[in-house]
This record gives C-alpha cells, structure tokens and sequence, in this order.
C-alpha cells in the first residue's frame, strides 16, 4: 500500500515536471516569435512606412526627426532654412543641412555638373506638369535664370551659405534620402538593428526581416504611364540602400512627338530629350543613391555606363525605351537579379 502510494507521489511528480517542462518549452517558444512594428504615414508629400524588430514605438521620435528636416530643408515650408537661405535671409545652418550641402557638391563634381541643386528654378520656369505642351519660353528668359545657376557658385562658410541674390537652392532630389538614413540610423542607435526604411519608395534596409528570417524584399516598378503599379523586379536588399528616380509620371510631348521628361541640361537650361525611364541605384546609403539616381536621369545611357566603371561602389538598373518604343532593361555593377 505505502509502496502504491510512493509510485502514485513519483507519478505526480512526473507530471508536474512535465507540466513545468511544458511551460518553459511554451516560455521560449513564445519568445522565439518576433513581430515587427510597422509605423506608416505621410510626410515629404509623400508616403513612409518604417518596419523594424522592436515592441516600443517609436512615432514620436520619427515625428521629430522629420520636422528638423523639413524645418531645415523644405522649399514648400517659408519658415525653413532654405526658404530663408533663398529669399536672402542671413541663416545659420544646421548639422543636417550643412551634411546635405556637403554631399551635393560632392556628387556635382563627380557627375560634371548633372547633379545641380541650383537648376530649379528653370525647372519650375519651364512649368512642368501632367498636361499641356512644351511652352515656347522666351530664350531671354532661359539666360538670365542660367546666370544664377551652378552649384560651384555656391559657398558655405561658418554654417553661412553665400551665393547670388538670385540662385534658388533646392535639395529635394537628395533630402528625401537623407531623412531615410536619418530614421535608419536612428533605429539602430535604438538597438532594432533589423529594420526597412521607406519614404517613398527611397529605401534603407538593415539585417534581416525577422518575422519571416530572410532579408528585406523590394520591388522596383515597371514604369507604366496609364499609373498603374507592377513589379518589373524583386530583389533583396541588406546593409544597403535604394533610390529609384523615373522619368514617365511627369513629362511633355512636344509638335513632333518627342517627349521630354522633367529633366533640364544644367548646361544650356533646356529639356533633354531621354529614353531612361526609371533609374534605380543601390549605394551603402540613401542620400547618394538618390541623388545619383537624379543625376543618371540626365546623364543617358552611354554616360551612365562609362560613369559607372569607375564607381564600382554604385549597382545600377535602368528600363528604358528602344528604337522600337519597347521596354529594355539593363543591370550594371552587379544589380541583383530577381
């Protein structure tokens, strides 16, 4: 009897034990599953979407990141820096724009000029949007803008920017880019070091997506002009950045049928005529990789090609429109395959 009851109590023991191994199996089991937080909205006239491995949000502080930017660099903001800078208000700058200006004079002289924060306001004379035609715009005109124009004219000395009264400085082909390092630098000071940053479509991707244990997978878009969406590629990023620049959501066709993309030659303040649809750059950062995608839209085929033997650091894929008016696409550097 006492025996049965001492095999009953070992019984008992086993299944508490068993009970106890079943919760810490569970305990570990539950920790082992990761969600991402995603946080999503609009800013930069645009959209973001922030995916990252972590419980904590982190709103507010991407809220306040993106107001420094925008208080710092946006041309729709009159109260910016650059709105001051460019209506000749005396300003200091700050880290952000100080960086940005930095970089822009970099790649303008590595691209001879195609990179120009200092071209938009002839962009903007030559009144580029979704319909009409190409005005006969007075080649008077043309001149005198191109007289303020070069960013080489511009100079940034004790965080003060000199330049003449009439330059306009632009940096929206490159702050975009800026501002998706910014959050992903963020991120990782955060310790969620796996994360994808995207603002519109500019992306900065680290480690790995943790819910589903591969890297981040992105598309790049096939350029429809009826505005429709679909994926021409998927491909995966880590530990880098891509920006994609296109040239066929805002253009105009002039009397011959040539159409001309929203891309203006810094050298004469004219539209160039282009094939280059949709360029897409991978760098280690976002800020080059979108100004260097603005920059290759101007640049062309041939001269893309030749730039890119001696940057190997840059992957690049182009779709672009042949003779016959069908799509092609060419991948340099190593941009990776699907």
């Amino acid at each position: 009897m006492g025996g049965d009851r001492k095999k009953s109590f070992c019984l008992l023991e086993g299944s508490r034990c068993l009970m106890i191994l079943v919760v810490i199996i569970s305990l570990v089991s539950c920790k082992k599953e990761h969600k991402n937080t995603i946080l999503e909205g609009a800013v930069f006239g645009t959209y973001y979407r922030m995916t990252y491995d972590s419980d904590i949000n982190y709103q507010k502080q991407i809220d306040s990141l993106f107001y420094v930017i925008n208080k710092s660099m946006s041309t729709y903001q009159v109260n910016s820096d650059i709105s001051k800078i460019n209506n000749n208000e005396d300003v200091e700058v700050d880290t952000h724009f100080e960086t940005v200006f930095k970089a822009s004079k970099e790649i303008y002289k590595a691209t001879n000029t195609a990179f120009d924060p200092t071209i938009g306001a002839v962009v903007n004379a030559w009144d580029f949007g979704p319909e009409g035609k190409i005005a006969n715009l007075d080649s008077l005109k043309i001149d005198s803008l191109m007289q303020s124009v070069g960013y080489d004219k511009v100079k940034l000395t004790n965080k003060r920017v000199v330049k003449q009264k009439e330059t306009f400085l632009d940096f929206n082909a490159i702050a975009k880019g800026y501002a998706v390092d910014l959050v992903s630098e963020f991120l990782e000071s955060q310790n969620a070091k796996n994360h994808l940053v995207d603002i519109g479509g500019e992306l900065r991707a680290s480690g790995i997506n943790i819910e589903k244990k591969t890297g981040w997978r992105v598309g790049v878009e096939n350029p429809n002009f009826d505005g429709t969406q679909s994926i021409n590629r998927a491909i995966t990023l880590k530990d880098e950045a891509m920006a994609t620049s296109g040239t066929y959501r805002k253009f105009k066709v002039d009397e011959n049928g040539n159409r001309y993309a929203h891309i203006i030659d810094t050298k004469t303040g004219y539209p160039s005529k282009t094939n280059l649809l949709s360029i897409s750059v991978i760098a280690d950062n976002c800020m080059n990789a979108d100004a260097y995608a603005t920059a290759f839209k101007a640049m062309g085929i041939e001269n893309v090609k030749s730039f890119l033997k001696a940057h190997k650091e840059l992957k690049v894929f182009l779709i672009f429109e042949n003779k016959e008016k069908a799509l092609e696409t060419l991948a340099l550097n190593d941009f990776p395959e699907n």
